[in-house]
């Protein structure tokens, strides 16, 4: 029986599809690939060029020394860092407390609480009432107004409050019978089965700080109080690119800036992707 079902498995013909899928992927990531290999090797080039090269012409890390070294670019990065740990650890903080209030059922008040969130889904106050909430809180012009702004999303709070309702019941119930409180059973049990919640939905709040353009556009007025992105954004479109004593061309500068604007993300996603994963369908299937 075993030696049938090996030669069955040899016999196995590929399939059009999948020879379909494999020429199809590959073509999508070469599009994707080839423009970041373009940046990669402008970047390290000390003469700017708008051709494709495979290979710098003349090999400098002068532009990423540059940016290590000058006040004006290392502060805004390191805003951003600061800014987007906190960010992603606040929403963190308020998605999982929010969503585990909101799967207590007993809980009076409950709908009326999920009512009112689900409003601020659809209705906004508008831009100029936010903004003089945000300056009577004295944000304006603040670094913290990148924390603050993204602590809370609503969108974030129900997909965790969704994957909470997919755990089991009936661990809730034994650990109520155990005598283990609310707050230990959310300890003690929901947050390490929500691994992958954890991971996706602090993941987008990480993006969504790090990339954060128009709150400071709106809100600092600082330069040395913006973030990176927005830096970036000066640099390349306005020009406002400071003087390197490295020798490299203005261009190799921006593409340079570009690069350190996606690394730490392309290096922290393939340690978050078994759960990022896991936790891109949260909420789709209920059992």
């Amino acid at each position: 029986m075993a030696e049938k079902v090996v030669y069955r498995a040899k016999k196995k013909k590929i399939k059009l599809f999948d020879i379909v899928n494999y020429i199809v992927f590959i073509l999508i990531g070469l599009l994707i690939m080839v423009p970041i290999w373009k940046v990669i090797v402008d970047s390290l080039n000390a003469v700017g060029v708008y051709q494709f090269r495979l290979w710098p012409d003349q090999f400098t890390v002068g532009a990423y020394r540059t940016i290590l070294e000058e006040e004006s670019l290392i502060r805004p990065f390191l805003n951003s860092v600061w800014t987007t740990v906190l960010g992603a650890l606040l929403g963190l903080t308020l998605s999982t407390l929010g969503g585990y209030v909101l799967i207590q059922f007993d809980m009076p008040g409950r709908g009326l609480f999920a009512t009112f969130l689900t409003i601020t889904m659809i209705f906004s106050g508008g831009m100029i009432p936010e903004y003089l909430v945000m300056k009577e809180l004295g944000l304006t012009n603040n670094t913290w107004i990148l924390v603050v702004k993204h602590g809370l999303s609503v969108y974030n709070l129900v997909l965790m409050r969704n994957f909470f309702e997919g755990i089991p019941g009936s661990l809730y119930e034994s650990a109520r019978i155990d005598g283990c409180t609310p707050m230990g059973i959310f300890f003690k049990i929901v947050l390490p089965l929500s691994k992958a919640a954890l991971a996706s939905i602090g993941l987008m709040f990480a993006v969504a700080v790090w990339n954060d353009y128009s709150n400071v556009k709106i809100y600092i007025m600082d330069p040395l109080k913006v973030n990176f992105q927005y830096k970036l954004m000066v640099m390349v479109a306005d020009g406002d690119t400071p003087n390197t004593t490295y020798g490299v061309a203005q261009s190799t500068l921006h593409n340079a800036g570009i690069i350190m604007a996606i690394l730490p993300f392309m290096l922290l996603y393939p340690f978050l992707q078994k759960y990022f994963v896991k936790g891109v369908n949260i909420g789709a299937v209920k059992e």
